[in-house]
Parts: C-alpha cells; structure tokens; sequence
C-alpha cells in the first residue's frame, strides 16, 4: 500500500481593533492516522512583518514559502504586490502549478488566501480559515467577532480549538501568533 502525502490542518486568521491574528493546529495525517501532533504551521517572515500558514501537503507548502520569502525581499513593503507575483508564478510554473497547498498571509494591513489556481483572496471581513478545519474556525471565528469582546488572538485560539473538537483532521495543540 502506498503511503499518502500528509495533508489536512486548519489555519485562522482573525482582525481585531488593529490586532491581526494567525494560528494553526498541530495534526500531521498520512492517511487516516495521526503522524503527529506537535507541527508547527504557522511561519512569522519579512523581518516578523508577516505571518503566514499553510495547509496542504507539507512539503509543497514549504517550498512556497521559500518563493514567497523571496518574493517579500524583492517587495518588502508591499505584501499585496508579493503575494501576487507568487500567485503568478505558481500558476504559470510548469513543475509549481502540481504543488498542493494553500498559504494565508498577513500582515498589519492585508489578509490575503493564495492557491495554486492563481486565486489570491482578500476577505471583506479579514478573516481567514483555510484546510480541512478551516470552514469550522471560519464560522466560529465570526460568531466570536460578532458576539463577543474578545480581541484577535483570543477569538483564533477559541476557533481553532472548536474547530479542533468537530474536524477529525484537526487537533487542539494551537499555537497563534500576532501582530
């Protein structure tokens, strides 16, 4: 039996009264068993300006953020700009256009989602929630937004954790970073 590419996690981005937040569970599945709980998603870049998450298969998202890294250096200060000169490049790219995963980006002004379809995503309300978890933490997150004063950081790490507890691809070892 072949041995299938880890894939599945949840990534959240909230905004919040200037705060953005950026977390992600821990869950590493080969298949349908748990290869690891202690994975660190979530990557703080471009000087600890920009935080982005990845879901999908792991090593496709690796070297995305290795592109997008470079990317952010040739536009440091523009986010936006970098994330779709990426987007573009992963389209058009023969050997990138196979990779399988999906990054989210942020940074103190923009929330963006990139795919390797060429989309790049800015969500009207700045919150993103991305794999197999995402749909749960997405709407927990906005309910959280919608019916509480709790700031960016506590709202992601209240999503994640339910999404946590309703996707069979997700745990709750959340780790959540901010800007």
């Amino acid at each position: 039996m072949a041995m299938r590419a880890a894939r599945s996690t949840t990534i959240l981005s909230v905004r919040r009264d200037g705060q953005v937040a950026l977390g992600g569970d821990g869950q590493v599945t080969l298949g349908n068993v748990v290869a690891k709980q202690d994975a660190v998603k979530i990557r703080r870049i471009g000087g600890g300006k920009v935080l982005t998450g990845f879901a999908g298969s792991a090593a496709d998202a690796f070297a995305l953020l290795e592109r997008f890294e470079k990317k952010l250096s040739e536009f440091p200060d523009n986010t936006r700009r970098a994330v779709i000169e990426l987007a573009k490049e992963w389209r058009t790219d023969r050997v990138l256009r196979r990779l399988e995963a999906m990054l989210a980006v942020v940074d103190k002004q923009v929330s963006l989602i990139v795919s390797g379809a060429g989309d790049v995503i800015e969500p009207t309300d700045g919150v993103i929630g991305i794999g197999s978890g995402g749909p749960y933490a997405l709407s927990a997150a906005r309910a959280l937004l919608q019916h509480s004063t709790l700031d960016a950081k506590a709202i992601a790490e209240a999503s994640l954790k339910i999404a946590g507890e309703l996707c069979i691809y997700t745990n709750t070892n959340i780790r959540v970073e901010t800007l």
